[in-house]
């Protein structure tokens, strides 16, 4: 067989990943404009009763969750404590393996309440960074912790992988310093809370981190994981020592967002602006500066 033509062949490719590339906009395009409609429909709707967030039929409904187990020598576990507290309930397979990415959007639509639009980006986005395709492939909890793919440095509840390469391990230090800084009532957590606790995680892995990298997406991943806790768990204290450091879910827990169509992208991301925007550390200097020092022992220039 005779080689390609190289204007067939480059043309190909360009046709190709347009293609690509245009069918990617307009599924976000899709989603963002039935994530709107669906928070549209929150404001003129009323919330679910208190008590019946979970709807009958799901695991959770009433408070009741199934039973939880923790994971064994072989289980798959990783950096998201919601992903590895509904694997430790059964709602997800207890060993973590062999989840479908749809089955992935069905369940955390109905165990945390967050919209269909939201349930459905999120682990399409994890398929598209894993090479994988959403309707039709299948991923292990501990596969989502490529490295800056979704899992990143300076995380707040996960020492970075250089430090620790196992992301499914709880880092109770860290966990019991983001359960002693809430400000709020009996000691639940603010915005301003989980923004202070951010930029000092970030300093402080920077330092510890030769390797540390955190690109504005990777920040952003960091804020919406503090701004899970404000929304779905509401900040508080008494709920979140049990998730955060058993991952578990307490009996008789529902998620604090009771709206209809549940959280949207477009009300969730108005948290996270909060929290992030409101990092001191990011506009001091402090991160920047941050791991100079390890320079200067070396011997290396500082740079002003």
């Amino acid at each position: 067989m005779g080689q390609t033509p190289f204007a067939v062949l480059a043309g190909k490719r360009i046709f190709f990943g347009l293609l690509s590339s245009l069918g990617g906009h307009l599924f976000n395009l899709g989603i963002f404009l039935l994530d709107f409609v669906l928070f549209i429909y929150n404001l003129i709707t009323p919330d679910r009763p208190a008590g019946h967030v979970v709807l009958e039929g799901h695991p959770g409904a009433g408070g009741k969750w199934p039973q939880y187990v923790p994971p064994k020598q072989g289980d798959s576990r990783g950096s998201c404590p919601a992903l590895n507290a509904m694997a430790n309930h059964g709602i997800l397979p207890h060993s973590g393996r062999n989840i479908t990415f749809k089955e992935l959007s069905r369940v955390v639509n109905k165990t945390y309440n967050f919209a269909p639009a939201f349930c459905l980006f999120v682990p399409k986005y994890a398929a598209d960074m894993l090479n994988r395709n959403y309707w039709t492939d299948s991923f292990d909890l501990a596969d989502l912790d490529a490295h800056n793919c979704i899992e990143h440095d300076g995380s707040l509840l996960r020492l970075d992988t250089a430090e620790e390469p196992v992301q499914g391990k709880i880092a109770l230090p860290l966990v019991e310093r983001v359960l002693k800084a809430g400000t709020g009532p009996n000691g639940d957590l603010t915005p301003a809370d989980l923004s202070r606790l951010l930029g000092q995680r970030r300093v402080e892995a920077k330092k510890a981190n030769p390797s540390f990298s955190q690109a504005t997406i990777h920040r952003f991943f960091g804020s919406s994981n503090a701004a899970t806790l404000l929304t779905i768990f509401g900040g508080k204290l008494r709920d979140l020592r049990t998730f955060l450091t058993e991952e578990r879910l307490p009996d008789g827990w529902e998620p604090y967002v009771r709206h209809q169509m549940g959280l949207t992208m477009m009300e969730f991301n108005g948290v996270v602006l909060k929290v992030e925007l409101g990092v001191q550390e990011e506009v001091d200097g402090a991160i920047e500066a941050a791991g100079r020092e390890r320079y200067a022992a070396n011997g290396t220039k500082k740079t002003a």
